[in-house]
């Protein structure tokens, strides 16, 4: 237990930290690149604004990588928690459902974050916007299947298990 511990102490505040470094960028590349619409970077031809909400972007996005990784590692920590205080022994199940529910929420905020930007393609935006929201919509449903497989998989095994403890005390009982 005490390594687990440990690994929250180190995690918790980088995963804080990075989380607020995240906002703070977001809204650097709200409010910044407005501001430079007049310029033009020479030999480029692009608008200065452009450049830098690409830059303010990319930034954001390692530190929420960062946010990511950090939640992954906690997330396992805290699901081995959970699990053991259900009395449940099976570690990997219940971790891999727990994980595959942030895939999900990570699936719909990529396609939230990303389907603005298709859409604003010519001509194919609305078929790429599409495209993308079925396939998201396909990952997520198939996540959901799995976590109810898992759970219907950790449900089945403790009814199994409680019904022997029953089948077991009536014996018992009989046998007195």
């Amino acid at each position: 237990m005490r390594e687990k511990g440990e690994e929250i102490r180190n995690r918790l505040p980088r995963l804080i930290m990075s989380l607020i470094m995240g906002i703070i960028f977001w809204m650097l590349s709200v409010f910044v690149p407005p501001t430079l619409n007049e310029v033009t970077i020479p030999g480029i031809g692009t608008q200065a604004s452009f450049l830098v909400w690409v830059l303010m972007v990319l930034i954001m996005g390692i530190f929420l990588i960062r946010v990511l990784s950090d939640a992954l590692i906690l997330g396992d920590i805290l699901t081995d928690v959970f699990v053991g205080k259900l009395g449940i022994k099976e570690e990997r199940s219940p971790k891999r459902a727990a994980r595959e529910v942030v895939y999900m929420i990570v699936i719909v905020l990529v396609v939230t974050a990303v389907s603005p930007i298709i859409s604003t393609i010519e001509d194919y935006g609305v078929y790429f916007n599409a495209i993308i929201t079925y396939v998201g919509l396909g990952f997520v449903i198939v996540f959901i299947y799995d976590i109810g497989r898992i759970l219907y998989t950790i449900i089945e095994n403790k009814a199994e298990a409680i019904a022997d403890q029953l089948t077991k005390s009536q014996k018992d009982k009989k046998r007195d």
